[in-house]
């Protein structure tokens, strides 16, 4: 089965090789990546021309915007399978192959997940954040009882482009939005009890800085109206509550993880 990878690069250069080698070194024979720069200026077009002769696709039109970068990622896909990753994170060696034979062995399953490391560079610290189980509800996703690691997701391709893709409009929270509109067209999701990926928060990148925090409490609010059928409510507070106890509750062993994490001060050093 081919797995089409698009990695988003803009002016990353100090962590674009180790994403790009962290797919092409890969042990599935059959990937088809593709790297999206639409302007960068600080040397990630030198990594990029290194590395092409391996790379399936370089688009380096300008666009308007991250989600707008992986619209056009996507349409360049020919893989039954589709994943992608930002130039500041990067793949777990095999996590194709145990990605592919997820797939293979639970046709049913439109997306396949795992579980993912978290790099803090801010801090100097690193975690394993546990992704939740099946079922992926609109209801839980709206109120923050499901946890999952973008970089650990793969998908059908067919899937993704059913449910909308990418919305281009979007500046901070495309993936959740994705995320969102799966959810609700009913995709089935299949988790792997595997490690496949590590995001990266460092002072640059949208979540590790919060330079846009007020726009993705907006997109964020829009996401859940639709994931809910309506606007805010007054007792949406003891819903957040209620779903992350239950989220607490559906896996033990992840729950008692986080609070000896907590109490090691939220991780091991780097």
């Amino acid at each position: 089965m081919k797995m089409s990878i698009v990695t988003l690069s803009h002016n990353q250069a100090k962590f674009l090789e180790t994403a790009m080698l962290s797919v092409l070194d890969q042990d599935h024979p059959d990937i088809e990546y593709i790297v999206v720069d639409p302007g960068s200026t600080d040397g990630s077009r030198a990594i990029i021309e290194r590395h092409r002769h391996r790379i399936a696709h370089v688009i380096l039109d300008p666009d308007d915007g991250p989600a707008d970068g992986l619209r056009r990622g996507l349409a360049a896909a020919t893989g039954s399978l589709f994943g992608f990753l930002n130039a500041d994170d990067r793949l777990l060696p095999g996590a194709v192959t145990q990605a592919v034979r997820a797939f293979a062995a639970n046709p049913e399953a439109d997306v396949v997940y795992g579980h993912g490391i978290i790099e803090d560079l801010r801090i100097g610290r690193r975690y394993t954040a546990h992704a939740s189980r099946p079922p992926l509800t609109s209801w839980m996703l709206a109120f923050g009882g499901i946890s999952v690691v973008q970089q650990s997701m793969f998908f059908r391709t067919d899937t993704v482009r059913a449910a909308g893709g990418f919305n281009p409009a979007n500046r901070t929270c495309w993936d959740g939005e994705l995320l969102a509109e799966l959810v609700l067209a009913g995709a089935r999701f299949h988790r792997i009890d595997a490690v496949l990926a590590v995001f990266t928060l460092h002072g640059d990148s949208i979540s590790g800085s919060g330079r846009l925090n007020g726009v993705y409490r907006e997109e964020q609010a829009r996401i859940d109206s639709r994931l809910l059928g309506r606007g805010p409510a007054s007792a949406d507070g003891l819903h957040r509550i209620l779903a992350r106890l239950l989220k607490w509750s559906r896996d033990p062993a992840a729950t008692l993880w986080r609070l000896k994490r907590a109490l090691n001060g939220g991780g091991e050093p780097l």
